[in-house]
């Protein structure tokens, strides 16, 4: 029995065991096939991430080794892949570019260096807790974000899939050298790419349960091999380094200065995986965890930069095209590391004829599941604020980049919350016949209301931003009742926080009510409320009697004090 609570513990600290404990053999054909189809698609792409890094292309295929399998442990998404990603690696050649003076040596140990800063300040996240800070994106910045990394993905392989050049390093800038050069479109790689992805479309109509990308990579070879595409211009990955690398510290001298580029690396790897994590589940109706995903980054950059990798996040379009290749659990990433530990050591030949045009089609195609148009409309049917929030972040993400476009997203979003709770809705209580309670008179135009009594909601927590509002509206609603009124209660239901500003409102709307002869009373008022208007002092100056637990005793109350009171 003793083994029990450590197993329960481990599968806590290492999810992976879990999936593994809970495994089913009929997921098992779906995993080996999303391995082998993401390994096909990463082993290019992380040796371009490698050059965009400004390091040697193997380097990409190193650092994609240990995270693929320290997060298929630690991670909490069965879905996410991990891995290089292109904005971290163009974050990594801005950051060491400088400090490395054109030395490779000093460049490469700085990438390494880089990596393991990551990791360190990403399990000191873990430590800490800071998961919430995933909380901050809401289901409308989820939807806005991934169609936003789904044209991302699909403006940079315009150049793979038409063979235009096309250079620079946001959407515009790539698109304005695209259009520029369309002169020089390779209509043998464009008719190789159109072939593909409506290959990979046709499939996945017609025969959702094939693998379609790891079939259309194969076409692709063969195409390449019979009509010798090689030699009519097609660029093919050509040959791999063979090798693996060996584990290796790097110099501690380099950390300090690296500290503020690591906590940029972190934010926007942390920010990807985080969004990348919580769309996929949501599109497969788990969850993950976001304290977890801390743990797992950090060990996933840990273990890149160890292995004299560099920086590593999340993948959308490698998690999109396991996905869309049937992957059940993180055994795909597993399986993914077997395939290139082969490339690198004697299968290297197997993927030389593999046309890069082909590959950008498959991205493309995976873009394309991105892209959740049903979500749009089901959000322009709930609230127009919503829709232009997922519209704001897909503009941000595609006009400022990634990382500014999310921030810009989640301010957005905040001011909208702050909108809401700053102007919120208010409400004037009343019975209403064959219902229990006090509702709103405006829900319920049968509602009547205790002549000389108002009960007044105020449907926030009060603080600065709403202070003054909640002032005028009530004493506007006090207002309404004229020289009849002569009990105001207001209900502090909704008020689970107060502070020192909506206090002195409070204060003023009851000074200013008991200087017209007017009783003001709270009703439902929660200790943690009570404890603040005893700490301001509000509550003696109301008084014991007025402070009343539920509406019902409010109501009692005024009735005895109305039957008693002299002639008013």
């Amino acid at each position: 029995m003793g083994a029990t609570p450590r197993l329960a513990g481990a599968s806590r600290l290492l999810p992976g065991l879990e999936q593994a404990r809970s495994y089913q053999p009929a997921w098992l054909r779906w995993d080996l096939l999303a391995g082998v189809t993401v390994a096909a698609y990463l082993v290019p792409q992380c040796m371009a991430y490698g050059v965009l890094a400004g390091l040697d292309p193997v380097v990409g295929l190193w650092a994609a080794l240990p995270s693929l399998a320290l997060y298929a442990l630690f991670g909490s998404s069965p879905q996410l892949s991990v891995g290089p990603e292109s904005t971290v690696a163009i974050m990594t050649a801005i950051a060491l570019a400088p400090l490395a003076a054109g030395d490779p040596g000093r460049y490469a140990g700085l990438a390494a260096a880089l990596a393991v800063l990551v990791g360190v300040l990403s399990v000191i996240g873990w430590a800490l807790r800071l998961g919430f800070l995933a909380d901050l994106f809401s289901a409308p910045i989820l939807v806005g974000y991934m169609a936003g990394i789904a044209v991302v993905m699909v403006v940079g392989q315009l150049g793979k899939v038409t063979g235009v050049p096309v250079s620079g390093h946001s959407v515009r800038e790539e698109l304005t050298s695209f259009f520029s050069n369309l002169d020089q479109v390779e209509w043998g790689v464009l008719l190789l790419s159109v072939v593909t992805l409506t290959f990979l479309l046709v499939v996945a109509w017609r025969w959702p349960r094939l693998p379609g990308p790891l079939l259309a990579v194969l076409l692709a070879i063969a195409l390449t091999a019979i009509f010798d595409l090689e030699a009519r211009g097609v660029t093919v990955v050509g040959a791999l380094p063979a090798g693996l690398p060996g584990p290796e510290v790097p110099p501690l001298g380099d950390y300090l200065g690296l500290l503020i580029p690591a906590a940029g690396v972190l934010l926007v790897g942390y920010t990807d995986n985080a969004l990348t994590g919580r769309a996929f589940a949501v599109r497969r109706g788990n969850a993950i965890d976001a304290d977890q995903e801390f743990l797992a980054l950090g060990a996933a950059n840990l273990g890149a930069g160890l292995l004299q990798g560099f920086p590593v996040s999340s993948s959308g379009s490698r998690t999109a095209i396991g996905e869309a290749a049937g992957s059940r659990t993180q055994l795909h990433s597993l399986v993914t590391v077997v395939c290139v530990v082969a490339v690198l050591l004697f299968l290297g030949s197997a993927l030389e004829s593999f046309p890069m045009a082909a590959l950008g089609a498959i991205v493309i195609y995976a873009a394309t599941r991105l892209v959740d148009v049903g979500e749009f409309v089901r959000l322009a049917r709930f609230r127009r604020s919503e829709l232009v929030l997922a519209l704001a972040t897909l503009t941000a993400v595609l006009v400022l980049g990634v990382l500014k476009g999310i921030l810009v997203a989640v301010a957005v979003s905040a001011a909208e919350m702050l909108r809401r709770i700053a102007r919120p809705h208010d409400a004037v209580q009343g019975r209403v016949p064959g219902v229990p309670g006090l509702h709103d008179v405006d829900d319920y135009p049968a509602a009547t209301v205790t002549r000389g009594l108002l009960v007044y909601r105020y449907d926030a927590p009060l603080f600065f931003a709403n202070a003054r509002d909640f002032k005028q509206r009530a004493l506007a609603a006090a207002g309404e009742r004229g020289a009849q009124l002569r009990w105001f209660v207001l209900n502090v239901e909704a008020v689970i926080e107060l502070d020192i500003t909506a206090l002195d409102a409070v204060e003023e709307v009851r000074a200013e009510l008991s200087g017209r002869g007017v009783v003001f009373a709270l009703a439902r008022v929660k200790q943690d409320v009570l404890a603040l208007l005893s700490a301001y002092g509000i509550a003696d100056r109301i008084g014991a009697d007025r402070l009343f637990p539920t509406l019902p005793a409010a109501e009692d109350a005024y009735r005895a004090w109305e039957g008693s009171a002299p002639d008013h």
